[in-house]
């Protein structure tokens, strides 16, 4: 067995390789590494090869330097990919990236895996697993998900009933939904940060949503819905699609017209056309995370309410897990990161809502 990092040349089959597992996320694909490029980080991409020549796990590493003085630390988000049952190959990927890791002070990741014997894998490794933020962590670890393992008939039955009323409504209203393309990014822009302004947080730049879909629809890795009214696109979502896996990302609604329920016709759209392509899984992402004895997030509720209205289950996921490189940063770095992502938090929540 062995890991080597792989070029572009390898591209094809470092994606294939990613698909083919039921954890496969964009986040883990080529691509995701160039779009990270715009933001400063380096990607290193890992296989690790039986003497067979099969692919026993994949892994992007992103690096990059947090701050200035600091060393890098590299972070895998949503991977690495593989049978977290296979020891062997999970050992040998992180000894590859113990012996890439060029002066980082620690590697970080977050696989879609729930406890258990996955994560059990990983702490064996000499891994901890860590938590913070309102999700949980840097990727949400408290997600909805709808099993697409029925017809869209039944699928839609298991909506609550005011959420099939309300995709019922907005087609009365004559609300139309399509599928997007690069022609509607800026009108979804607009609305995200029509939405953005409402709900009070922030959005990234207009071109960091070019390159992405630039970056991921040729390879139909992104897909956008766009529901209209009056002939006027009133709501969008845009989904990353990847392997078994559908990912709602982002969505944005109009403060205009938001009584003939855009939102609710959109996703079930989303769903209907992910059902028809044969995926298994569409992942709302994100909410509060529902710990015993502890009320959900008042800023998020919402959104748990939303989405299990679509008869999505809440799954919680182990992690983030964390392997220390360098003790000596890392230490610093675990007492001074929740401090600065604080403050920087409180500083985005004070612009949100001088912009509103």
């Amino acid at each position: 067995m062995r890991v080597r990092a792989v070029d572009e040349t390898e591209r094809a089959r470092f994606n294939a390789a990613v698909a083919a597992s039921p954890l496969a996320d964009v986040l883990q694909s080529w691509e995701w590494g160039e779009i990270k490029r715009a933001s400063g980080w380096d990607a290193l991409r890992l296989i690790v090869e039986d003497d067979a020549g099969r692919i026993r796990a994949a892994c992007s590493v992103l690096r990059k330097t947090p701050a200035p003085g600091v060393p890098p630390l590299l972070y895998a988000p949503r991977g690495p990919v593989l049978d977290y049952a296979d020891t062997a190959a999970l050992r040998a990927l992180l000894e590859g990236i113990r012996a890439r890791a060029g002066g980082a002070f620690m590697f970080k990741c977050d696989p879609p895996i729930e406890a258990g014997i996955a994560s059990e894998a990983l702490l064996r490794e000499g891994l901890a697993e860590v938590r913070g933020g309102a999700f949980g962590g840097v990727q949400p670890t408290a997600v909805m998900v709808l099993d697409l393992n029925a017809d869209p008939d039944k699928i839609f039955a298991g909506f609550k009933s005011k959420w099939r009323y309300n995709v019922r409504l907005a087609e009365r209203k004559g609300v139309r939904v399509r599928e997007g393309t690069r022609a509607d990014l800026p009108a979804f822009y607009d609305i995200l940060l029509e939405t953005a302004r409402r709900d009070h947080f922030l959005v990234r730049g207009r071109s960091y949503f070019d390159t992405l879909w630039d970056r991921l629809a040729p390879g139909d890795m992104a897909k956008m819905f766009v529901a209209e009214f009056e002939e006027r696109p009133i709501a969008a979502i845009l989904c990353t699609p990847m392997g078994e896996r559908v990912v709602y990302n982002y969505g944005a609604s109009s403060n205009e017209h938001r009584n003939v329920m855009p939102n609710h016709l959109l996703q079930w759209e989303a769903i209907r056309w992910a059902t028809k392509a044969g995926y298994r899984v569409y992942d709302f992402r994100g909410v509060s995370p529902l710990r015993e004895g502890t009320a959900p997030d008042p800023h998020i509720a919402g959104l748990n309410r939303f989405k299990e209205g679509f008869g999505a289950r809440y799954v919680e996921y182990a992690g983030p897990f964390d392997l220390p490189l360098r003790a000596g940063w890392y230490s610093v770095w675990r007492h001074a990161a929740p401090h600065a992502m604080q403050a920087l938090r409180r500083l985005r929540r004070a612009g949100a809502e001088a912009a509103d």
